[in-house]
């Protein structure tokens, strides 16, 4: 049986294309999927902080690309991501650790779905809390449960702990996948991830 390690973020559409198109591999037969929910922003503030002088300072075309890119790949998914008109980029340290708590309780593919969907396909604001408790309901959890638990010391503890272990592990963005010491970064890695549980 492999192992195959999910670090996350549900700010980003690259995460909900690649957390999407995962979920069939983490269904066969043989594979266990230990999901990892991370804040992308402390990976940036620690080892990546390119990312931000880039959105700062965008290269026009490139820029243009990228957002035909994200339209071609979620098509070819068969999910829809419009990029937020409104807020962008997100403070998703509430939903993150509200995965952590989706985890525990053997729902975090649900929430992390409606939290992907909520932010990526309708514009909705995942920092906000009564949006939150929606979604948890929507996922088939205790809506004041999820916010009690994103309030409690060892939900923040765990998710600040999952964002170092990408880092010292060499992370720099996500999503981002190991099997053993393994790592793949990106949406597209799918194939090689294939491949790489194939030989294990």
């Amino acid at each position: 049986m492999a192992t195959v390690t999910f670090y996350f973020d549900c700010s980003s559409p690259w995460t909900y294309l690649g957390f999407h198109r995962f979920l069939p591999l983490a269904d066969e037969p043989g594979v266990t999927v230990d999901w990892r929910p991370i804040l992308v922003g402390g990976v940036f503030n620690s080892v990546n902080p390119s990312v931000y002088q880039s959105r700062e300072n965008p290269v026009p075309a490139k820029q243009a690309y990228m957002l035909k890119d994200l339209r071609d790949w979620a098509r070819h998914a068969g999910i829809e991501i419009v990029w937020p008109p409104g807020i962008f980029p997100i403070n998703s340290v509430k939903a993150m650790r509200g995965c952590i708590h989706a985890d525990r309780q053997g729902r975090l593919v649900p929430f992390a779905t409606a939290v992907f969907e909520a932010y990526w396909g309708a514009d909705r604001d995942i920092a906000d809390e009564t949006v939150l408790s929606e979604l948890a309901t929507t996922a088939g959890l205790d809506a004041d449960a999820l916010l009690a638990a994103i309030a409690a010391p060892e939900i923040k503890q765990e998710l600040r702990a999952n964002t170092d272990e990408l880092i010292a592990r060499g992370g720099f963005g996500t999503p981002t996948v190991f099997i053993g010491d393994d790592m793949y970064f990106g949406n597209d890695r799918l194939p090689l991830i294939r491949a790489a549980l194939g030989r294990a």
